[in-house]
């Protein structure tokens, strides 16, 4: 008992989650979150923060994954929003934010899911606070953008095209 260390044996491993890295068990970390590019547009400013009917909002997401290293792979989620009356543009949103992750010992088969699910599903709500936050600072009510499914979008590209090639896109 006196080599038990917190009821855990002397040769458990000493990995935080119980599983031994020199094993080859799945590794995920998160290296990095940044923001890639950004913009808000306000053209028609003041008379755009003045309208007195509520714009039409249009929100386009995209996500891309690539390599871009040994066991490293960066994760982009593009969001587009386009505010509109009409045929007046009230503000355009434009983020690109991205991850970069370490992935070690994943098996083939759960990359691709990882990369366009997971990952996006980690960045999200970075993202949605930028995007809110440049709208609010923008002058208009924050654009709060409600969770998105990426597995759900990730299985419908599944079914109708039979393999995406690391590209989720979809409309929110």
């Amino acid at each position: 008992m006196a080599d038990d260390i917190g009821g855990l044996p002397a040769d458990a491993p000493a990995d935080a989650n119980g599983l031994d890295p020199a094993a080859g068990q799945p590794q995920v970390s998160i290296l990095t979150q940044y923001v890639k590019d950004l913009s808000f547009e306000n053209p028609n400013a003041p008379a755009s923060l003045q309208m007195a009917e509520a714009p039409r909002i249009e929100i386009n997401v995209n996500v891309n994954a690539r390599r871009s290293g040994d066991d490293l792979y960066e994760v982009e989620l593009k969001i587009e929003a386009r505010a509109t009356t009409g045929e007046t543009t009230a503000f355009v949103v434009d983020l690109l934010y991205g991850g970069l992750f370490a992935l070690r010992n994943l098996p083939e088969e759960a990359l691709e899911p990882f990369l366009v699910v997971e990952a996006p599903r980690i960045l999200f709500p970075f993202a949605r606070r930028i995007v809110a936050d440049a709208t609010r600072d923008g002058g208009f009510p924050p654009l709060l953008l409600e969770p998105i499914d990426f597995g759900s979008l990730y299985m419908a590209q599944q079914a109708g095209q039979g393999g995406i090639g690391g590209q989720v896109a979809g409309n929110a």
